[in-house]
């Protein structure tokens, strides 16, 4: 499977699921049943690759705004959601987080920013398929601490000063 690939089968269920998270979790198991478990690894392998590209302290700043806080948890689904809404969004996202303020139509931390089972589709696929759990994908762990440099979340004026576009649009709601 290439990127094009992985991409077209993230859009195709999420435009499906018209914006529910756990909908397009669900039609993304779906999807990924019509394909052979090696085709299912390389998706996962696509993702995880992506999940792990999108750890850095600016994208959780980023998270931090949107959700009003983002855990450690929180910010693992927030980027599996994030990868969700698309190869646009994913890359700009990454690049330059502020830009989200801009990408995201609307945005309902009740709702939107919390993309678990999309982190997990793949894994039930496989085990759907095979009856047997994923196997590693072969691909490098995410490091240990996010790129870039740590800032304070609980620091409003750090948050607005970083991420002014989002913090106009979604800070201190």
């Amino acid at each position: 499977m290439d990127e094009t690939e992985f991409w077209e089968i993230i859009d195709s269920t999420r435009e499906a699921a018209e914006g529910d998270p756990e909908d397009h979790a669900e039609l993304l198991v779906e999807r990924l049943l019509q394909l052979d478990p090696d085709s299912v690894l390389d998706f996962a392998r696509h993702f995880e690759a992506r999940y792990n590209r999108a750890y850095t302290w600016d994208l959780w700043g980023a998270a931090a705004v949107l959700l009003g806080g983002a855990s450690d948890d929180a910010f693992d689904y927030f980027r599996c959601w994030l990868i969700g809404q698309g190869r646009e969004i994913f890359e700009s996202g990454v690049h330059e987080p502020d830009t989200l303020a801009e990408l995201l139509d609307e945005f309902d931390e009740d709702i939107d920013g919390d993309g678990e089972e999309l982190g997990y589709a793949a894994d039930e696929a496989y085990e759907q398929l095979t009856g047997a759990d994923a196997p590693d994908l072969g691909i490098p762990v995410q490091s240990a601490e996010p790129a870039g440099t740590p800032f304070d979340f609980d620091d409003d004026m750090a948050l607005a000063a970083r991420f002014p576009k989002l913090w106009e649009r979604f800070g201190g709601l």
